[in-house]
């Protein structure tokens, strides 16, 4: 079973959710093979510390459905992850993207809208959607939250990693803080078949955080899958699922074998909880 040390913590003051990957212990797939944590001779708090921003959108009178929200964070880092400016030994995104996963595995998500939104935007990054709204409401055709329709799709804007104490101001004032997102009606069974992301049913966690969770558990899935396996999944579109587990799913999902997130319980939950298990097909034992 891979697994991993994290930890989450908030600042009331920034409003900024970090989640921090400290340790892990990987398969045999290529993926794998090259993943960061591997290299344990590396000493990882003394390392530069980088953060890979997510902002998401979120309209005051409309926001996105929580459970869209989280999965569109989920794929934006996947996105990320396999893009060519970061996997290429030239990409301009490279360099950051190394130096990022030499340090503290660290994510931190927070919210924009209107102007902030427009401004995010226009920072070298990657906008990943989620699903489009069944249907708008009369006045609301171009779907800008004013109506009482169905909430939007998620708008999630991966960034490159940046230095810790070193984001641009554009993103630094941003905040999470206060902000938590509800399904309006709750979400389908997820498809069994395809990759899912299982939240624990035993901790509850805000809406930032969850994000971030998520995005932990599919950089795990990225990392443990070998290439055919990472190449037939972004050409597939990076599909998948996040859910909540049964208690009793949950029992059989963490002692499967399969990638598990653990927080180190700095804010919100018991040290030691695990938050995600990663379920995708190819790291299914037969």
């Amino acid at each position: 079973m891979t697994s991993t040390d994290a930890s989450a913590e908030v600042n009331s003051e920034t409003g900024t959710e970090t989640s921090t990957r400290a340790t892990a212990h990987h398969g045999t797939g290529s993926g794998a093979r090259n993943s960061p944590f591997r290299h344990s001779e590396t000493d990882r708090d003394a390392a530069p510390q980088f953060v890979l921003p997510l902002v998401v959108r979120i309209d005051k009178a409309a926001p996105p459905a929580r459970t869209d929200a989280l999965e569109t964070a989920a794929r934006a880092v996947l996105v990320l992850l396999s893009d060519e400016r970061a996997t290429a030994a030239d990409g301009e995104w490279a360099q950051a993207v190394r130096d990022w996963q030499d340090a503290r595995i660290r994510k931190v998500v927070r919210r924009a809208r209107g102007a902030e939104w427009r401004r995010a935007t226009g920072l070298p990054g990657i906008t990943v959607t989620g699903r489009a709204p069944a249907a708008t409401t009369a006045g609301d055709e171009d779907g800008d939250g004013d109506g009482d329709g169905p909430p939007p799709g998620a708008e999630v804007r991966v960034f490159p990693p940046v230095p810790l104490d070193g984001w641009p101001k554009e993103l630094a004032k941003l905040q999470v803080s206060g902000t938590d997102l509800d399904d309006p009606e709750p979400p389908p069974a997820p498809d069994l078949t395809g990759p899912v992301l299982w939240l624990s049913p035993h901790v509850q966690m805000s809406a930032g955080k969850a994000m971030a969770q998520a995005g932990h558990g599919a950089q795990l899935a990225w990392w443990e899958l070998d290439d055919a396996a990472r190449a037939a999944w972004r050409e597939a579109g990076f599909p998948l699922a996040v859910r909540t587990a049964s208690a009793e799913r949950w029992d059989e999902l963490t002692t499967s074998g399969l990638p598990v997130v653990r927080d180190a319980g700095f804010t919100e939950i018991a040290p030691g909880s695990c938050t995600v298990v990663a379920d995708h097909p190819a790291l299914r034992r037969p």
